[in-house]
């Protein structure tokens, strides 16, 4: 009987170094745009850290790879955790949104290098019959400290100080000495920083991967929303951490156990449905935001969130693994950068429409735009051959 995945030698400390960068992440996500609030800056601006930090995440994963090949995995990984936890203490200096943005922007490359590394790492190290196990074991490192952190966050900046969050944030550097034992498990894997499909293999590559890079783009864009702006769309603190404890929590639990769905049924059935229970879920968060509601609209908005994130941590789970198996074991590296550019676009996309259109018009608009956009994604889905491919 095979041992379990989480087992498999490298995957302790490459699980670990997630869960350390995403613990990080995690404390700031809501807190750092809230600064910038209390700093004077509006929806929009507050919107912008987190879009500043997913456009810079986007751009260091581009470069993992030219990373991997010259620097190898352990000073590659201990770059990514240092660019990730240092900049945390910077927020000590200011609240001005300028400088909120700069350091998000520092984040942003180490947690570009941490994700690729990661997600790059899982395939190599586990074998692919199991692969759906090893990316929910993967996911479950980096969505519990998401799970335990991004609810209490804001909790603890309002009520015990914005201080004690920016110390723990930098936590990612506990990740470095981890580095030397993840680089040793994976010497002899898969160079990751192979050349590109070149020709008719790229074109290939794209083709397969449009489907589910199409359904992550959707999810993560509504995650993007929820993470930056539910402390300023409630304004009770306990029912701001009620909310996001609702969606990390669920996303947490979906996006481990359907990799076990994916290892037996396949993951692109799933995904349509998915989709469209995000969309309904979005809808719900939208009419909650709406005025007039009194207690029932809180009711509305955690109900909303516990859908959406079925749909966020199954989606998350599933779109990886169906690219994985769409696009072949040789192109393992690529799907990683391509799967992670996608879900980082879409957190960075979705914080900076919901900032836009809620300084515009209404967080009740900004959420209806997200569920029609997540909605049209699912029946494109669902009407397309995405899911066929081999």
């Amino acid at each position: 009987m095979r041992s379990p995945v989480w087992r498999a030698p490298g995957m302790g400390p490459l699980l670990g170094s997630a869960a350390l960068g995403f613990a990080g992440l995690s404390l700031l996500l809501p807190v750092a745009p809230l600064w910038t609030q209390c700093g004077g800056a509006d929806e929009l601006g507050a919107g912008l850290v987190n879009t500043v930090l997913m456009l810079f995440t986007v751009v260091a994963q581009l470069l993992v790879a030219r990373l991997l090949r010259r620097l190898g995995w352990a000073w590659t990984l201990a770059l990514g955790a240092c660019l990730l936890g240092l900049p945390a203490l910077g927020h000590f200096l200011s609240d001005r949104v300028g400088v909120v943005v700069a350091l998000a922007a520092v984040r942003g490359l180490g947690f570009g290098i941490l994700t690729v590394c990661g997600a790059t790492g899982v395939a190599a190290l586990v074998e692919p019959e199991r692969r759906g196990r090893a990316v929910g074991a993967y996911g479950l490192a980096v969505a519990v400290p998401q799970c335990l952190l991004v609810p209490i966050a804001p909790w603890l900046a309002e009520r015990v100080g914005f201080g004690l969050v920016f110390a723990c944030a930098a936590v990612p550097l506990l990740a470095v000495p981890l580095a030397p034992r993840v680089a040793h498990a994976l010497r002899g894997a898969e160079d990751p920083g192979a050349a590109p499909a070149e020709g008719r293999d790229a074109g290939r590559l794209r083709r397969v991967l449009v489907g589910p890079i199409a359904a992550l783009l959707a999810i993560t864009a509504a995650g993007g929303a929820i993470l930056t702006f539910t402390p300023s769309l409630l304004s009770d603190a306990t029912a701001v951490y009620v909310a996001l404890l609702a969606f990390t929590a669920t996303a947490a639990l979906c996006r481990w156990r359907f990799g076990h769905v994916a290892d037996r049924k396949g993951a692109a059935p799933a995904i349509a449905p998915l989709l469209l229970a995000g969309a309904a879920g979005l809808a719900v968060i939208g009419a909650g935001t709406a005025r007039g509601l009194g207690a029932g609209g809180p009711v509305l908005v955690v109900a909303g969130m516990l859908v959406v994130g079925v749909a966020y941590g199954g989606l998350q789970n599933l779109t990886l693994v169906h690219a994985f198996a769409a696009a072949g074991e040789p192109a393992r590296s690529s799907v990683s950068v391509a799967w992670n550019i996608g879900f980082d676009a879409g957190t960075g996309l979705g914080a900076l429409a919901a900032g836009a259109l809620a300084t515009a018009s209404s967080y009740t608009v900004a959420y209806a735009v997200l569920a029609a956009t997540t909605a049209f994604v699912g029946v494109c889905w669902a009407g397309a051959r995405w899911g066929n491919e081999p």
